[in-house]
């Protein structure tokens, strides 16, 4: 008596569904987070410890003169943690079952950052441009990107924080099973120690005065890690899709 094919459990499709989705966002989250990287290196800082001028002073109210060159890496920017959320959910279904509850940590915390971070540059991209334009710049002084220790500079510096700490969530949630998971692995893990590292070390040094260096920082380290292991993430998902481990 011959039996019916095994039909494949919702595990098998899932597994798969999310590793040939996650190539592709793991793909374009290393292109936008590099473009983003690129623009970012491109602006030039108007005010606070770093500006070469010319330089802006408080109230800001002059900075209509850089709309819209200032606010161009923010347009790739607001897209990067959205993603990474969608590539953790990725990661979760392509990792052994022990290690979900690690991935399933990194997504909440994603999901943390991606609600300050989002918020953040589209406040930035749809109030203060077109406010600065028309001259409403009254009562803006403290969420302009240009005040180093405004509400901007302040969701940034906590947001990309959480993103560190969904970082080490990921790190641990990826197996050590051949080089190219202790790669991923091990990039997340050490930014995520790099940037609670640098936001200590950097706290204790300036103090109030701390201003946007460390925002300048981690967004760096952040950026960075994105960069990289979204390129190790689409050999980790590509192999997946095709050899079935999960």
């Amino acid at each position: 008596m011959s039996h019916p094919t095994a039909i494949p459990t919702l595990k098998t499709f899932s597994s798969r569904t999310a590793a040939r989705l996650g190539f592709w966002i793991a793909l374009a989250e290393a292109v936008l987070a590099g473009t983003a990287f690129a623009l970012g290196l491109a602006t030039t800082p108007h005010s606070g410890p770093f500006c070469s001028g010319p330089c802006l002073d408080y109230p800001y109210t002059n900075a209509a003169q850089f709309v819209p060159s200032d606010y161009l890496w923010m347009y790739p920017g607001i897209l990067l943690t959205p993603l990474f959320l969608v590539l953790m959910a990725c990661i979760h279904y392509c990792v052994p079952v022990g290690k979900r509850l690690f991935s399933l940590m990194g997504i909440c915390f994603t999901t943390i950052c991606t609600s300050l971070i989002t918020f953040n540059y589209f406040v930035q991209l749809d109030v203060l441009q077109p406010s600065l334009l028309r001259g409403e710049a009254h009562g803006l002084e403290l969420f302009t990107q240009y005040n180093p220790h405004g509400i901007f500079i302040a969701l940034e510096d906590l947001g990309y924080l959480m993103l560190a700490t969904a970082f080490f969530f990921a790190g641990l949630a990826i197996p050590r099973a051949v080089k190219l998971e202790g790669g991923i692995r091990w990039t997340f893990l050490a930014s995520a120690v790099l940037a609670f590292a640098t936001y200590l070390g950097m706290s204790w040094h300036f103090g109030p005065n701390l201003d946007y260096r460390f925002e300048i920082t981690v967004i760096t380290i952040d950026w960075i890690t994105l960069v990289v292991t979204g390129l190790l993430l689409t050999l980790f998902f590509r192999r997946a899709a095709r050899t079935g481990y999960f």
